[in-house]
């Protein structure tokens, strides 16, 4: 049976398929669970909600046609498929809705966790830092309406901030190995760093033109591109950040809501609010357009070899499995339904607000929107297995601490070698890391 977490009751971690509570959030639950196994705990974050919840915001589609540039990003190329493929039954396309954007972003290879905890501040714990036990907090004059933050690939501790008017880049500084700094960047800066030596530099600003809100961002997978959109443009922009030179590129109708670079780097999608998403390959950067009739695409989570992703609608609890039928660059695709009865058995919920998978490919966690006021705002975590198509398994809830919690936003470690670590923002204002623990050689 999926395991269920009691009202009152705080989830801890995972044990082969059993989801751990305790009685409020600083129990010691969490040191004789995972403690002893993994021999470190993640301490709860604490940070004020009420200046993270996202907007909505509506976009009305425009029809545009412009060509794309070619300076800036060697060799690109755009071609336009002329076939659109339909998911699920014809229906009219609905919009409008901010869709899920990445909030809480895990280093690539180092426990160190970053969160969006105000409209103009990031904050920053680092796991590994043993001199210090206190987030440290990043604040600018250039970081202003922040939306989405991802670490950098391959680039040490690098953090990458989509704000009003452009993308803020940070490094940390350690004594002795101070970041070089773009010209001009700098003047009005400031990072709290408590305990530690380690401080944490603003080192580029990627200026959007007209001051636009850039609300998306994706990295490729070696660190050398950074994808990024703008809250009103049916364009995204792919940055060479070594030079800082961006090549915008347009594809259809309506505005960008999600980016997402593919593990591999060999395939990009982008999604709109109007429920068309395209994926491309990125060695001429071609593209084939997609249609959905149940709504836009509120989350897309690519598997870790980088030849399926998993998308999520709006309006359907069914997750779409897309896969590639050839090597890279084919765009040949099909779809195959990933159904997830328990969603709507369970919970009566009728849509999916947010979806991330973890590198392994064995543990799907995701939100749900409406449905049983028992189930409302727990997350659902499910078993995956790829043989070769996705079967889902549920393995039970997790519940936040304080009253009526709800996930504002939630990421996963992909590299840490324990297992899954599920880290979540709560509406109650606690970012709380979950190990998910079922492997037999970890286990005592």
């Amino acid at each position: 049976m999926p395991s269920f977490p009691q009202a009152g009751a705080v989830t801890i971690c995972e044990i082969n398929r059993d989801l751990i509570t305790a009685e409020n959030l600083f129990d010691d639950r969490a040191k004789e669970t995972y403690g002893k196994v993994l021999g470190m705990v993640f301490s709860p974050i604490a940070f004020q909600p009420d200046l993270m919840m996202p907007d909505t915001e509506q976009v009305a589609e425009q029809e545009l046609s412009i060509p794309v540039p070619t300076r800036g990003f060697a060799g690109l190329k755009v071609s336009i498929s002329e076939s659109i493929k339909r998911i699920f039954c014809p229906n009219e396309l609905n919009a409008l809705e901010e869709v899920d954007t990445q909030r809480v972003s895990w280093h690539p290879h180092k426990h160190c966790l970053a969160f969006v905890s105000g409209p103009s501040q990031v904050t920053i714990r680092d796991y590994e830092d043993s001199d210090s036990k206190d987030p440290c907090i990043l604040t600018s004059d250039f970081q202003r309406g922040i939306k989405t933050l991802e670490w950098r690939p391959n680039s040490g501790k690098m953090l990458s901030v989509a704000c009003k008017g452009g993308i803020c880049i940070w490094s940390a500084s350690f004594p002795g190995n101070a970041p070089s700094v773009r010209s001009g960047v700098t003047s009005s800066v400031s990072s709290v760093s408590r305990g530690s030596g380690i401080r944490w530099i603003l080192v580029d600003f990627l200026q959007s033109p007209n001051d636009e809100q850039i609300n998306v961002l994706s990295w490729s997978p070696n660190g050398r591109y950074l994808a990024s959109s703008s809250g009103d443009s049916s364009a995204f922009t792919v940055w060479d950040v070594s030079q800082g030179l961006g090549t915008p590129i347009r594809r259809g109708l309506g505005t960008i809501s999600m980016l997402k670079w593919s593990p591999s780097g060999d395939y990009f999608l982008t999604a709109k609010f109007d429920g068309t998403f395209y994926l491309w390959e990125t060695n001429t950067w071609t593209s084939e357009p997609w249609s959905s009739t149940s709504g836009y695409v509120t989350g897309a989570t690519w598997d870790p070899e980088g030849r399926m992703i998993l998308i999520s609608f709006s309006e359907s609890v069914t997750l779409g499995s897309i896969h590639f039928a050839s090597r890279p660059p084919s765009l040949d695709a099909h779809l195959v339904p990933v159904e997830l009865r328990e969603i709507v058995s369970l919970t009566g919920s009728r849509g999916i607000e947010k979806v991330t998978w973890d590198a392994s490919g064995e543990r799907l966690a995701l939100s749900y929107k409406d449905g049983d006021d028992m189930y409302s705002g727990l997350i659902a975590i499910y078993d995956t297995k790829r043989t070769p198509l996705v079967s889902a398994s549920l393995v039970g809830f997790i519940r936040g601490p304080g009253e009526k919690p709800k996930s504002l936003a939630f990421a996963f470690h992909n590299k840490f070698k324990q297992g899954p670590l599920l880290s979540v923002c709560w509406s109650s204002g606690w970012c709380c890391t979950y190990p998910l623990i079922f492997r037999s050689h970890i286990l005592p």
